[in-house]
């Protein structure tokens, strides 16, 4: 049971994250085999607030 997990800032719509799903479960198969039925996506939406980067929250970068 493959398990591809993404963390992005929240703002994208049903339809981008269907997608995203998508073509994440398909490339894995392209690349790596296996019954795309098998393939789970997470997908966990992290606010700004709450993500860092080279010593800064990204809320912070924004502004």
């Amino acid at each position: 049971m493959p398990m591809i997990r993404v963390e992005m800032f929240p703002g994208r719509t049903p339809d981008q994250k269907r997608e995203l799903v998508r073509e994440l479960t398909e490339g894995f198969v392209r690349a790596a085999g296996g019954n795309p039925q098998g393939i789970h996506v997470v997908i966990t939406e992290v606010d700004p607030g709450d993500w860092g980067s080279g010593g800064k929250l990204a809320s912070d970068k924004a502004t």
